[in-house]
């Protein structure tokens, strides 16, 4: 293990290697171009992780080249017709031209936003995980809202999504849900949503219809890449077996195929039951706990850093980052940014990049 790197941990993908939150459009063509090369060349698949690494970066590349190009090309657009509608005096070609200007300040406003996403680890696809809190069957019904909440936040980004591990209330809702998130960045825009999420509505679940206060949290880390290396010895695992519940089939419930995986030196447990195969279960399970057991790896070496210099961090994994209130009034109130939303509905249904830019841009200022 390299003395410099954070416990547990060695290596990381170079720094030329991604794209990041750098958004200049002549180093991402020269950066494609090269990519392209290297793409070209004899032997290629030698190194398979090598190869597959390298067209995934290619694939994000030309994905933001041609984000560029649509938002100059829109903006183009816009102007002609502006133009013709000044000499035309026509209002319906005015009104196109308004939509492209629409369609251009909206893909300039993501632009700005993806700007903001400069962390080693931002392009990453993210591993989700929601844990119901106090609040018994309420935070149960509450981790589920949340959980839905993301799925249509990533949805309206053609993100996907893929259940790994689901244990269910009692009553209604989840204890537990593990899940990825598929697509550019997707870790740099979740992990502004960690953190401990609080609900405060009219029970659905309480007879008397009182008002109610749930719980839950959620942790984001990224899914890593084959670049990056996570020391693990086999001594230190606890690998347990058992049978799937929930939805599945017959075979999920009659065979020993989900996987519990507990890192004993630090207590970490990831379990998956996704999948039919234990084989492939216990697969993801060890990719979640890489991720996990780097993440944490990489709070510890900053939490040094921070005291060696003397400063005061906020630890804000457990801490309440947000409250959504249903009664008596309709708010949803961000306590990081004071950053307040009165359509409760519209957030619940994945309207979160007001929330998520508004945190990037404090921890920006903050230097964080």
């Amino acid at each position: 293990m390299p003395a410099n790197s954070p416990s547990g941990c060695a290596g990381s993908a170079p720094a030329s290697t991604s794209s990041g939150g750098d958004f200049d459009e002549g180093r991402l063509r020269s950066r494609l171009e090269e990519l392209q090369v290297q793409s070209a060349r004899p032997g290629l698949w030698e190194e398979r992780d090598r190869a597959e690494k390298l067209l995934r970066e290619k694939s994000r590349v030309e994905r933001e080249v041609a984000f560029f190009e649509r938002m100059a090309s829109a903006l183009e657009e816009a102007q002609v017709l502006l133009d013709l509608a000044a000499e035309a005096d026509d209002a319906a070609t005015r009104a196109e031209a308004a939509d492209k200007i629409e369609s251009a300040h909206a893909d300039l406003e993501e632009a700005e936003f993806r700007r903001l996403l400069g962390g080693e680890n931002d392009a990453s696809n993210a591993i989700v995980s929601i844990n119901a809190g106090a609040g018994g069957t309420d935070a149960c019904d509450w981790a589920e809202m949340l959980m839905r909440m993301y799925v249509r936040w990533g949805e309206a980004r053609d993100f996907r999504i893929e259940e790994l591990d689901r244990q269910d209330g009692e009553e209604a809702g989840v204890r537990s849900v593990t899940f990825t998130v598929s697509g550019d960045y997707a870790f740099g825009y979740l992990k502004t949503e960690e953190g401990v999420h609080r609900l405060v509505r009219i029970s659905p679940f309480d007879s008397q219809s009182r008002r109610h206060t749930a719980f839950a949290s959620v942790a984001v880390v990224p899914e890593l890449d084959d670049s990056i290396e996570v020391d693990l010895d086999e001594k230190d695992l606890r690998v347990d077996t058992y049978r799937a519940g929930g939805a599945g089939g017959q075979h999920v419930n009659k065979t020993d195929s989900a996987v519990r995986i507990t890192h004993l030196p630090t207590n970490v447990v990831v379990q998956c039951q996704n999948e039919r195969s234990q084989h492939k279960n216990r697969a993801m399970a060890m990719k979640v706990l890489r991720a996990r057991l780097y993440e944490r790896a990489q709070r510890e070496q900053e939490e040094k850093l921070a005291a060696e210099r003397g400063e005061q961090r906020q630890i804000e994994f457990g801490s309440q980052i947000r409250s959504y209130t249903l009664h008596p009034q309709q708010r949803v109130k961000d306590h990081r940014t004071d950053l307040e939303d009165g359509n409760v509905e519209a957030v619940l249904q994945g309207r979160l990049d007001r929330f998520m830019r508004a945190t990037l841009l404090m921890k920006a200022g903050a230097g964080e």
